[in-house]
């Protein structure tokens, strides 16, 4: 094909002359100049081809903008639904009987004294309680030894619970309570004693200290040592540089009026002390009761092992003395709790008291000397208060973006024509039927099934009044007013008789919209999803279908004809040289 026959080719083709305008993408100054034999930069091939294919996707520009409508209109939707079921969720709380609705809360005048909470759903009412004294561990400790790991003398004790349960325990040298930790250890290992062994140190000595795991009357214990009965007795020795620790001896004698002594010891005492001070003890003890005297002397001695002491009747007669190495002290019986609700006596093994009145348990936590304590059991309006206000805070929400796609924006063009819009869902009617629905259940009014009276039968009995954009507010005081006084009435409006009040009168019109199933806006969403689907159909089979072929006619087209172009000088001038024509005698 000639160069002159590529260029009317080029300028009758669909590029130049068919349903697209493509005129400017062919210089046809420079054609006219290369015929003339000046230089021509040529035809931009990429650039013809990619005008040529713009003015071909018209179609396709309006379909993606149709997408991005769609989409526009999925996330609103989205949105609006979300916020519908926010507000879905506060009326399945408010309508719910265990619900926030039913919480109780008990306030005590004085909780240094006594506290107290309430199960859900019980009943009102204020109680006086006096606390006469709280409940107590049993305690015993014994007396002291010069360290933890001291060997104790041979003897044994018994402990004795409540229930009957006994356990005796030798103690000295080869025995389970060879010293106080070797003693602690094997009464802790008994575990049905219910008591928990322990050794104390401080500067003045060691003792074992044991406690009851529980208190009360039923957990108390006690503990018996052996003491020895007879004409003489020889204490275990001391070893050599050990003192006593602290004790208390008492040495009774027999006969008439069982004339008796008490000798108090101290940590660091030798058994020379010891003898020396019993022996002062009977001394003054006969010259005050000469007709009953105490017959007996104390005397230090030592051997091979130790020291120890020796006490022995003076007569011959017998006495009793306590074991002064490893005696006990109670320090505490095990007590239970006492107290008066109401003035109705209460007792309880431990310092909290449950049943007394039904939902309440009262935590005891100190005897109020004869002053009542008043503790108040009433609704918990905090917690219905912040319910009732997410209710109104989502339901905002909810409202404010439906209200939104009403909203009318102004704008002008650049001709200063108005370009007024509303929102993408304007036009939506599942969107315009809501805002109805919420505006209207607003001003539900509730009526007792039974014609009862109530002081609550709307919303703004709450306190909750409808602004002029649609949005509730909230009068705090009326709210918490109704809430304090007439919690009953406040439940039975949200609730009804059968749970068909207030709550669930809006979660049944807003499933319409929300049911995952068949709900409004699934029903609108799926949808706008068919129609995104169809368009990304189409913008596919009209790329693959049409653009993908034009692209390639059209590549080639314009490649021949800036082919053609270029080589149109040097076939002008063969020409011209054929014709006799020349620049110089045309020019002449």
């Amino acid at each position: 094909m000639s160069s002159t026959s590529s260029i009317n080719s080029l300028l009758s083709s669909t590029a130049l002359t068919g349903t697209s305008s493509t005129n400017s993408a062919v210089n046809l100054s420079s054609i006219l100049a290369a015929e003339t034999g000046a230089s021509t930069p040529g035809i931009d091939v990429t650039a013809a081809v990619d005008a040529a294919i713009y003015a071909d996707e018209a179609p396709e520009r309006v379909w993606e903008a149709e997408q991005t409508t769609i989409g526009n209109q999925t996330s609103a939707l989205t949105a609006i639904q979300n916020a519908a079921e926010a507000v879905q969720n506060d009326l399945e709380s408010l309508n719910t009987l265990t619900g926030p609705l039913e919480a109780t809360t008990v306030t005590s005048s004085d909780p240094d004294y006594v506290t107290a909470t309430a199960a859900t759903g019980t009943a009102s009412g204020v109680y006086n309680v006096v606390v006469n004294s709280l409940a107590t561990q049993g305690s015993w400790y014994s007396d002291l030894e010069s360290s933890p790991t001291a060997t104790l003398p041979t003897s044994s004790m018994t402990i004795t619970t409540a229930s009957g349960a006994t356990a005796t325990f030798a103690t000295g040298s080869g025995n389970p309570g060879d010293t106080l930790n070797d003693l602690a250890s094997a009464i802790n290992a008994d575990t049905s004693l219910g008591v928990t062994a322990t050794v104390m140190s401080d500067s003045t000595g060691s003792q074992l200290a044991i406690v009851s795991n529980s208190a009360g009357t039923a957990n108390d214990f006690t503990i018996t040592s052996q003491n020895y009965s007879g004409p003489s007795w020889t204490s275990p020795d001391l070893p050599s540089g050990s003192t006593l620790g602290a004790n208390t001896i008492t040495i009774t004698g027999s006969g008439s009026g069982a004339p008796s002594v008490t000798v108090n010891t101290t940590s660091g005492e030798t058994y020379s002390q010891l003898a020396s001070a019993i022996n002062s003890a009977v001394s003054s003890y006969n010259a005050a009761n000469p007709s009953t005297p105490l017959n007996v002397t104390a005397t230090a001695g030592s051997d091979a092992n130790g020291s120890n002491i020796n006490i022995a009747s003076t007569d011959g007669s017998s006495f009793t003395i306590n074991e002064p190495a490893l005696g006990f002290t109670q320090a505490n019986a095990a007590t239970d709790a006492s107290a008066t609700i109401d003035g109705v006596p209460v007792t309880s093994s431990s310092n909290t008291i449950t049943g007394a009145i039904p939902g309440v348990t009262f935590d005891l936590m100190a005897p109020t000397q004869g002053e009542p304590v008043s503790l108040t059991v009433a609704p918990d309006a905090s917690q219905i208060s912040t319910a009732i206000n997410q209710f109104v805070s989502d339901y905002n929400s909810a409202i404010g973006l439906v209200n939104t796609q009403f909203n009318v924006t102004a704008g002008t063009d650049s001709s200063g024509n108005s370009t007024a819009s509303e929102g993408v869902l304007a036009s939506d009617s599942t969107v315009q039927s809501l805002q109805s629905v919420l505006e209207q259940a607003i001003g539900y009014v509730y009526t007792p099934a039974d014609s009862a009276t109530t002081t609550v039968s709307s919303l703004a009995d709450l306190g909750i009044t409808m602004n002029n954009d649609g949005t509730l507010s909230v009068d705090t005081t009326t709210l918490d007013n109704a809430l304090t006084t007439n919690t009953t009435d406040v439940q039975s409006f949200f609730q009804g008789s059968a749970l068909n009040g207030f709550a669930n009168n809006f979660y049944t019109q807003l499933n319409n919209y929300t049911s995952p199933a068949d709900g409004a806006f699934q029903v609108d969403l799926n949808s706008y999803n068919a129609e995104n689907t169809e368009l990304s159909s189409e913008i596919n089979d009209f790329q693959t279908g049409y653009i993908a072929s034009q692209q390639t006619s059209l590549t080639a087209d314009f490649s021949s004809a800036e082919e053609a172009l270029q080589s149109l000088p040097e076939e002008m001038q063969q020409l011209n040289s054929m014709l006799g024509f020349n620049n110089q005698s045309s020019n002449g």
